[in-house]
């Protein structure tokens, strides 16, 4: 049985995250310890302890990596079989960047904080924000984003998570200024998110110079399977085509549910590791199976499918 490796992104973060990881694991035990002294952030406070750093975008980014990456390893390292694709949803990318070998996971942690830094910084004056759409279709919101620019409004579709659930983002303003507009075209939600950065979009240009930089010295040209782009929905595996398609990441939309219907014929099972929000969204994209690793028992239950 072939499976392909899923990796959440952003908003998938909460407090305890990753705790039986590090209760039951030496190796996890050690991922979180050395992360903290590369960062010199607390993580085990971070991710165990309730706190506001959470939220922020720079601190929720390793968090979710981190804790992916130790579910990844424990998995790896427990049956040594390698995916057919590896795909993550925005910062989920540099998860399956990391567990394909094509980034040591320490530099992955440094990386990541400082794009989230990147982020925050670019969104600085702004009054940056982002809104998730539910029961709309992608081209009735496309074409009401699409007026609004041409009304000089500063809104773009940022994330096509499933049928029925997309993600604008832009200048908070202009984003409730056509709130109503989503709902009297058929949404059954408009919802603004508790969000500081305007992901995937124009508002992020200034941030792309930084994190190239960060891309050309960390990325390696080692590759265990190819990476489903965010941008193209196509994969790739050489280290060039990773810091192009990284950096555009950051001004071009997700393509998530474009991706999953790439590989789903060429792969029996989805494994999600250190997040459950993906399972959710696919269960509205694909007919394959898939299992979230969040925990030492759903770990095993794993290993016990492909044993």
């Amino acid at each position: 049985m072939s499976f392909s490796a899923i990796f959440p992104g952003q908003g998938s973060q909460k407090t305890g995250m990753g705790k039986d990881f590090f209760d039951n694991s030496k190796i996890a035990r050690e991922m979180v310890e050395r992360a903290s002294v590369r960062l010199d952030v607390d993580f085990e406070n971070l991710l165990f302890e309730k706190n506001d750093k959470l939220e922020l975008t720079q601190f929720a980014q390793p968090s979710i990596l981190l804790v992916s990456l130790i579910s990844y390893r424990l998995f790896h390292d427990e049956l040594g079989l390698n995916p057919d694709f590896f795909l993550g949803h925005s910062l989920g990318e540099f998860s399956a960047l990391s567990s394909s070998g094509a980034l040591e996971y320490l530099d992955a942690i440094e990386l990541v904080y400082n794009r989230g830094l990147l982020m925050s910084k670019a969104c600085e004056g702004k009054n940056a924000g982002m809104m998730v759409l539910l029961g709309l279709s992608d081209e009735k919101a496309e074409e009401i984003v699409k007026s609004a620019q041409d009304n000089s409004k500063q809104v773009w579709a940022v994330n096509y998570n499933c049928d029925g659930q997309i993600v604008v983002a832009g200048e908070k303003e202009d984003l409730a200024s056509i709130q109503n507009q989503f709902k009297e075209a058929g949404a059954k939600r408009a919802m603004l998110l508790n969000m500081s950065v305007a992901s995937h979009c124009p508002m992020l240009e200034s941030a792309q110079s930084g994190l190239k930089e960060y891309l050309q010295r960390f990325i390696k040209d080692e590759f265990s399977a190819p990476i489903i782009s965010n941008v193209t929905a196509e994969p790739y595996s050489t280290k060039v085509e990773a810091i192009k398609l990284l950096n555009a990441q950051l001004v071009s939309p997700v393509l998530y549910k474009q991706s999953i219907k790439k590989i789903e014929d060429n792969t029996d099972k989805f494994i999600e590791f250190g997040g459950s929000v993906l399972k959710g969204i696919n269960k509205k994209i694909t007919k394959k199976e898939t299992i979230s690793i969040l925990d030492m028992d759903s770990l095993q239950k794993a290993i016990a499918e492909f044993k």
